[in-house]
C-alpha cells in the first residue's frame, strides 16, 4: 500500500522545512536532532509509580540504568529495553516515553541501559554493555523488585539488534532465564543486499544511506559485519531462543532482514509472531504522538510481553 497518510504528512513537512538527513550531520548534531525529533513525535509521557536512575558496573566503566515501575508491587516481571539509534545516536532519554508506555501497558518493570555508543566505542562494546546489564538485573532482581524467573529483552532498530545479540549470549546461561524477546524493525544482517534495502532511498525518510552511515560508525573493522553478535541472522543456530515478537515496517530498508530473522527463528522451533505494519516507515514505533499505528504496535508489544510473563491480558 502507499505511505500511510500520517507518515506522508510527516515526510512532506520535512521536505518543506528542508530538514537535513541525520547522516549529513556531525555525530553531535545528529544526536541532538534525534532526541528532539523523538520527543516531538512521541506523545505524552505516562505517569508511573516510580522511575529511578542508578549506576551499575560495566565492562568499560559505569553504566547508567533507569528502572520504570508501574506499581508498588514487588516481584514484577522485567523487560530490559535497549534504545535505538544505529549504535551511534540515542540514549536512555530517547527511550523514555516508550519505556513508560510499555511499563504501564505490560504491567512490568522496564529497565533501560545507557550502553556505550559508536564511533567512540565501536562494536562489540554495546553488545557487552547490554549483556552485562542483563546479567546485573538478573543477579539484583530482589534489589530492584523484579522476578528473576520472568525477564525479557527488547529494543527497536539497533536496540533490536542488540536484544537479538544478547539472547545469543544468554542462551544456555544458567544465571539468566529469558522468557521473551521484542524485536522492533531490528538490524539483523550488516551485509544485507535485499529488495527493501535497495528500494528505500527516500531522502526524507530513514533509508539505505542512513543504514550505511550508522554501520560505518559501528563497525570499525568491516570484517565484523559477519560476526553473529553484529549480524544475528548469520548465526549458525537460532534454536533455544526465547519466544519473539518481530515488528517490521513496509517502507523500511531493514524490513526484509527483520522478516528473514523471524523466519529463521521459526525454522529453529522458536515461537514467533511476525507483523509487518503497512504504510509505515522505520522509527514509527516511537511516534505515538502523531502516528496511530504506533499506539497499535505498542499495544501489540505489551500483549506479547504479558503472554511471555504469564500475566492476564488487559483491555488495552
Amino acid at each position: 500500500m502507499p505511505l500511510d497518510p500520517q507518515i506522508l504528512a510527516l515526510r512532506e513537512q520535512r521536505a518543506r522545512d528542508g530538514e537535513a538527513p541525520l547522516y549529513t550531520l556531525s555525530v553531535e548534531q545528529a544526536r541532538a536532532a534525534d532526541l528532539a525529533a523523538i520527543r516531538a513525535a512521541g506523545g505524552g509521557a505516562r505517569q508511573l509509580y516510580d522511575v529511578a536512575d542508578r549506576v551499575i558496573p560495566g565492562p568499560g566503566g559505569e553504566l547508567a540504568l533507569r528502572v520504570y515501575r508501574p506499581r508498588a508491587e514487588r516481584q514484577l516481571p522485567l523487560l530490559l529495553y535497549y534504545f535505538g539509534g544505529g549504535w551511534t545516536l540515542g540514549s536512555i532519554d530517547t527511550a523514555d516515553i516508550l519505556c513508560r508506555t510499555l511499563a504501564a501497558e505490560a504491567g512490568c518493570l522496564v529497565a533501560t541501559v545507557g550502553y556505550r555508543l559508536a564511533p567512540e566505542h565501536p562494536f562489540p562494546a554495546a553488545v557487552h554493555d547490554c549483556h552485562t546489564a542483563l546479567r546485573w538485573v538478573a543477579a539484583h532482581a530482589a534489589e530492584i523488585g523484579a522476578d528473576p524467573g520472568r525477564i525479557a529483552v527488547g529494543g527497536d532498530s539497533a536496540g533490536g539488534n542488540l536484544a537479538a545479540a544478547v539472547t545469543l549470549l544468554a542462551r544456555g546461561d544458567a544465571a539468566v532465564q529469558l522468557v521473551g524477546q521484542l524485536l522492533v524493525y531490528p538490524n539483523t544482517d550488516q551485509l544485507a543486499d535485499d529488495a527493501s534495502m535497495r528500494d528505500n532511498a527516500d531522502p526524507w525518510l530513514f533509508n539505505l544511506h542512513s543504514v550505511a552511515w550508522y554501520t560505518r560508525h559501528y563497525l570499525a573493522n568491516p570484517a565484523d559485519a559477519a560476526d553473529p553478535l553484529a549480524s544475528p541472522l548469520r548465526a549458525d543456530d537460532l534454536g533455544g531462543l526465547p519466544p519473539a515478537l518481530v515488528i517490521t515496517a513496509e517502507y523500511d530498508p531493514l524490513r526484509d532482514q527483520g522478516e528473514a530473522y523471524a523466519r529463521r527463528l521459526a525454522a529453529a522451533g522458536v515461537p514467533v509472531e511476525l507483523t509487518r505494519y503497512p504504510g509505515m516507515v522505520h522509527g514509527f514505533f516511537a511516534m505515538a504522538g502523531v502516528v496511530d499505528a504506533a499506539t497499535t504496535a505498542t499495544t501489540q508489544a505489551a500483549r506479547h510481553l504479558r503472554t511471555c510473563f504469564g500475566l492476564r491480558q488487559l483491555d488495552l
